[in-house]
């Protein structure tokens, strides 16, 4: 029994079952043969955890974060097995299944057995780290061209505007080329007929900016980051040609 519930790949395999099952559920289709499989799939996920523990220890078993991702889950899943004896009027803990759905996150696992993919992990950090001034930049480039609309179309164009939260959304929406035309149609027929030129001028400027010149600012430089180090092998060997040529140079000096 050991021995199964310390195999990663029965587990992936419950955990995808688990997973089909709660879909179906949430889909309308809920017949008590799909409800016993999924308390099923909750107790074996309780009696991996058990076994897990005491293979490791109390803390050797939390120490590890898949393992308190996983522990957290089960716990928030037990009770929810209580569901099916209690009725939902009185007592609904049916909601807490979904949670167990995140376990699903323990396929991240696999990637370690993709080819360079720390190494493609690695670069990834290194680009947030090097970026991180420029998203900030951008970010806060967003929030205040959205204020200064909320200001301007609030009544206007209420769908979009109409707070500062739906406006940081409608503008981030205008950046990513997303409803770049909708938005400011939204906002024209909502005004004079003398001022859709300026809203049209004004939205045009805010595409620009934000999704031509930002967002492409943004892309560039977090690629630039990622790729970076691909030329690092490439100069390493140049250096070391440049330094047998020398070699090759004083030698026949000599």
């Amino acid at each position: 029994m050991k021995r199964f519930f310390l195999d990663e790949r029965i587990i992936l395999l419950i955990i995808f079952v688990n997973s089909v099952i709660i879909y179906v559920q949430e889909s309308g289709y809920t017949p008590l043969w799909l409800g016993v499989a999924d308390a099923v799939c909750t107790c074996l996920f309780a009696v991996e955890m058990i076994v897990k523990i005491c293979e490791e220890g109390w803390r050797g078993y939390w120490s590890s974060g898949w393992n308190r991702l996983d522990g957290s889950l089960v716990i928030l899943s037990v009770p929810a097995i209580a569901s099916y004896f209690i009725s939902a009027e009185l007592f609904d803990l049916s909601f807490l299944m979904i949670l167990r759905i995140l376990r699903v996150f323990r396929f991240f696992r696999t990637f370690h057995f993709f080819p360079n993919f720390s190494q493609i992990a690695k670069n990834f950090k290194r680009a947030l780290r090097e970026s991180f001034s420029v998203i900030v930049g951008f970010l806060i480039l967003i929030v205040v061209f959205a204020l200064i609309t909320c200001a301007l179309f609030r009544d206007s164009a209420p769908d979009y505007f109409a707070t500062p939260a739906a406006s940081i959304f409608s503008i981030f929406q205008l950046c990513t080329v997303e409803g770049w035309s909708d938005i400011p149609k939204s906002v024209a027929d909502g005004l004079p007929a003398s001022m859709s030129g300026w809203v049209h001028i004004y939205f045009c400027l805010l595409l620009i900016l934000g999704g031509i010149i930002g967002m492409s600012l943004v892309n560039s430089i977090f690629v630039d980051a990622m790729v970076s180090d691909n030329n690092d092998g490439i100069e390493q060997k140049l250096c070391e040609i440049e330094e047998k040529i020398d070699a090759l140079l004083r030698d026949r000096e000599r």
